[in-house]
């Protein structure tokens, strides 16, 4: 299959903004953060829009921009919130359109990345305790996805350049 755009998917503080940046330099393609994207669609932060309009307004939001920037577009690396997968339409949207890499770390280096970052809403509280019960939650919400890569201890230019690498076997292998 020749790689139309490349989709990263993940807990929070995995990775996935960072390296997709780094990927599209690789590629040469364009990137989106999907989280900011959402933000400036709807004129405010992630935060702002849980507390005014609550989670299942924020999801829906969610895959609106998900199939905004995957509709007919390639040479794309699209960096997910790490709830977007939690939609069954959502996965089927990114499987139907690239490759889906799903970036994991520890619980440890995921709270050591998140702590202190308030544009996370969903950490509110103990953030130890909640990036815990959450991963418990989505411990199998990331196994869509064709590729894991856990990112903990990895440098984000070892990362990118493994995901190119994919993405260039599959293309060689497509004939293209």
């Amino acid at each position: 299959m020749k790689v139309r755009n490349v989709i990263l998917v993940g807990f929070m503080g995995t990775g996935k903004s960072t390296v997709a940046a780094e990927l599209a330099g690789r590629l040469g393609w364009s990137w989106v953060d999907l989280d900011a994207e959402i933000e400036r669609h709807e004129g405010c932060t992630i935060a702002e829009l849980f507390d005014r309009r609550g989670e299942a307004y924020f999801r829906r939001a969610e895959t609106e921009a998900l199939k905004r920037e995957l509709a007919g577009r390639s040479g794309r690396v699209i960096a997910t919130g790490g709830g977007a997968v939690l939609a069954e339409h959502n996965r089927r949207t990114m499987l139907e359109n690239g490759l889906v890499v799903a970036l994991t770390a520890t619980p440890e280096t995921i709270v050591r990345r998140v702590k202190g970052d308030p544009s996370r809403p969903l950490l509110r509280g103990d953030v130890e305790q909640r990036v815990r019960e959450l991963l418990e939650k989505r411990k199998h919400a990331y196994d869509f996805a064709h590729v894991r890569i856990d990112t903990t201890d990895r440098t984000v230019s070892d990362i990118a350049a493994q995901i190119a690498e994919l993405v260039e076997q599959a293309s060689e292998k497509a004939g293209g």
